[in-house]
């Protein structure tokens, strides 16, 4: 049974020197995304990285961060139980497909062994555990990446721009895919995108930030 996650981003203020980036007070319940726009500058980035944990000492913020009701504020990233979905699919080189799934997969390994092979089942690639990453295409690369991130059982996802890279056809499929499984999942995300087709696939709630220093 899926465990439903709420994240709340309590009076979050991020500040660069004098300059301020972000104010936000959010709620994102289970399996809903929010989404967060704006030019290049406005602090998008930035407010991933306050997010997952490795914020740059150069910028400050203050606010709490809220994960099922737990201050994730002070806890360093490998303690928050924040899963992050890049533009790039990020896949290590060096192991093969199914090793990339194994990888933060808890378990022994004959269930981790059978828990990939259904992961992979899933996204319309049964039987490419052994692959080489390097072989598969760039829809395909996405889809590893995206179960490898679901296998972790993270408590909630951060999308960062995650279909920039992909063509349109890619784009619109991925978009179906990514946010069905994080419904069902019941995990709270928030995407970061400069692409209002993003947002409406995401269904849910967008928040513009402005340039910064205005």
């Amino acid at each position: 049974m899926t465990t439903p996650h709420r994240l709340a981003l309590r009076d979050l203020h991020i500040r660069l020197g004098d300059t301020p980036l972000v104010a936000l007070d959010a709620e994102i319940g289970p399996g809903e995304v929010l989404t967060v726009m704006g030019p290049s500058g406005s602090g998008k980035s930035t407010l991933l990285a306050c997010l997952a944990g490795f914020l740059a000492p150069e910028f400050a913020a203050s606010g709490r961060i809220l994960l099922d009701g737990r201050d994730l504020t002070p806890l360093p990233a490998e303690r928050r139980g924040i899963g992050l979905l890049f533009q790039d699919p990020l896949l290590f080189p060096h192991l093969s497909v199914a090793g990339n799934l194994r990888f933060g997969l808890a378990g022994t390994g004959a269930d981790k062994a059978a828990r990939v092979e259904q992961a992979l089942a899933h996204v319309g690639l049964a039987g490419f555990g052994e692959r080489d990453p390097a072989t598969l295409s760039g829809g395909q690369k996405a889809r590893v990446a995206l179960m490898r991130l679901l296998l972790s059982a993270p408590s909630a996802v951060l999308l960062d721009e995650p279909f920039s890279k992909l063509d349109t056809h890619l784009r619109q499929a991925m978009r179906r895919l990514v946010f069905e499984h994080l419904r069902e999942a019941g995990l709270p995300s928030l995407l970061v995108t400069h692409d209002r087709e993003d947002a409406e696939a995401a269904g849910g709630r967008v928040i513009e930030l402005s340039p910064a220093g205005r």
